[in-house]
């Protein structure tokens, strides 16, 4: 059983960072920002393999950065040049399973996930 809990989101001026953070209470294989906005489906923004290797959806590239650290079992998500499209609930994912590349931002993969933590840029 593993159980996840972000924090971090807040609302910041266009242009300005952020960094979320995703505590776990248990070892995950691979680990994932999700985001959502109202009327929109859940969609992966970042995700990172226990080998620590990254992908990120082509809207965030460049400005987004996800990093883990496995020995305090933390999931960080560091944004900067926010921008008012990123506005959106925030929420950590995570897999007890190896995910193939292709499919690390299906949230179908995930089995783990957080309550989620709101960013509004303004």
């Amino acid at each position: 059983h593993v159980q996840l809990v972000e924090s971090g989101g807040r609302t910041v001026q266009e242009g300005g960072s952020l960094r979320l953070s995703c505590a776990g209470s248990g070892y995950t294989y691979n680990m994932a920002w999700f985001r959502q906005s109202p009327g929109k489906e859940r969609e992966g923004v970042a995700a990172i393999g226990s080998d620590y290797s990254t992908n990120y959806t082509d809207s965030v590239g460049g400005r987004f950065a996800i990093s883990r650290d496995n020995a305090e079992k933390i999931l960080y998500l560091q944004m900067d040049k926010l921008k008012p499209e990123d506005t959106a609930l925030y929420y950590c994912a995570a897999s007890l399973y190896m995910i193939q590349i292709q499919m690390r931002f299906r949230a179908g993969e995930y089995g783990w996930w957080g309550q989620g933590t709101q960013v509004t840029v303004s």
